[in-house]
């Protein structure tokens, strides 16, 4: 008598799959919280007054001890630490977001222009109003930054009906960035009085000078924005299948892909209202993060991409802040030193997997 092969039952190899990927995932998650921690900490610590963990960690809990160190932690260490935190965040996810409705991972707000676009349409109202009122709001900065991401991302949709290659379509935004990076630097040029030297650091991209009212204003907006975009998980994870496919499973193609750039657009203006442009971080992020998980699902993604967003900008800027201190680096100089070669690499291997 032949014997027949032992197979193992399909519904146990599902389930030690299942497994396998949640356990991947809560390893991801896990590291990504204990990132934030640690790197909270170390940024608390760092600067030109050094502060003991064991005091920080007083101070956070009981707003106690020293008087200069408090305001140092309250007033000016923590608020930057959370709005790098937030807008590196959302700066992945409107990468992520672009990357969707593109259908392509290179896509993202400084490689297509969006940023400068939004840097732009900025300088100009913060030149109009501390010339003519001595003081701009965050509100009426992150109004200004929508609309230029508006504006640059019309162009690309435009430009992206004419052209069929992806490769043409990038060339189109990296040209509209320069554009709109001649113009600011225009701006910035004749814009010397002592009433908007702020203008300087701001162009060059700087998590600095953040306060509470900040963090509240950006938590607000990136907040509902989150949400917003982690409920359309369903149609993302069937858009990502294929325009017929989503239009099978009722999705509404041409409302879904105008929610996608309104969301992508009000993630990135939020980002270059408080922080001027930063760059390679919505690329590279979410590249990071489905090899890490290994899934595409934007149950999983959407999350991760936000919390590895805020881990990689919070590193970034504690080696802005220190590398060369007293002097300080543009954000844009050190995430384009960890996130080009991650964007190269990306290139390499999408073009060995398809051979």
């Amino acid at each position: 008598m032949t014997q027949k092969k032992e197979q193992k039952p399909v519904m146990g190899g599902y389930h030690a799959e299942n497994f396998r990927r949640r356990t991947r995932y809560t390893f991801i998650f896990v590291v990504l919280i204990i990132a934030f921690f640690v790197i909270s900490i170390l940024n608390i610590n760092t600067g030109h007054v050094n502060i003991p963990v064991a005091r920080i960690l007083e101070i956070l809990i009981h707003k106690t001890g020293n008087h200069d160190e408090v305001n140092i932690i309250w007033k000016i260490r923590l608020p930057r630490i959370l709005m790098s935190a937030m807008l590196g965040g959302a700066l992945a996810l409107s990468g992520f977001l672009l990357q969707t409705f593109f259908e392509n991972p290179i896509a993202g707000p400084f490689v297509l222009g969006i940023s400068s676009g939004a840097r732009m349409v900025v300088a100009v109202v913060m030149i109009f109003f501390l010339g003519q009122f001595g003081k701009v709001s965050s509100w009426a900065l992150i109004i200004a930054a929508f609309i230029g991401s508006l504006m640059a991302t019309a162009f690309i949709l435009i430009v992206s009906r004419q052209v069929k290659s992806m490769a043409a379509l990038l060339v189109a935004g990296i040209m509209i960035g320069y554009i709109c990076q001649a113009v600011t630097d225009f701006l910035v040029t004749f814009a010397q009085d002592s009433d908007i030297v702020n203008l300087h650091g701001w162009s060059q991209g700087s998590f600095s000078g953040m306060n509470w009212k900040n963090v509240a204003v950006a938590a607000g907006i990136v907040g509902v924005t989150f949400i917003l975009t982690f409920m359309m998980s369903k149609p993302i994870s069937a858009f990502q299948l294929g325009e017929a496919y989503a239009q099978s499973m009722g999705v509404d193609v041409k409302r879904f892909r105008v929610l996608l750039i309104f969301l992508s657009s009000i993630l990135s203006a939020t980002v270059t209202a408080f922080a001027g442009p930063i760059s390679f971080v919505g690329i590279a992020v979410p590249f990071l993060m489905k090899r890490s998980l290994g899934t595409a699902k934007p149950l999983v993604i959407i999350p991760a991409t936000f919390m590895g967003g805020g881990v990689f900008c919070m590193v970034c800027d504690l080696i802005a802040r220190t590398a060369f201190a007293p002097t300080e680096l543009k954000i844009s100089t050190v995430t384009s030193l960890f996130g080009a070669p991650i964007v190269i690499f990306m290139l390499i291997k999408r073009n060995r997997d398809r051979i």
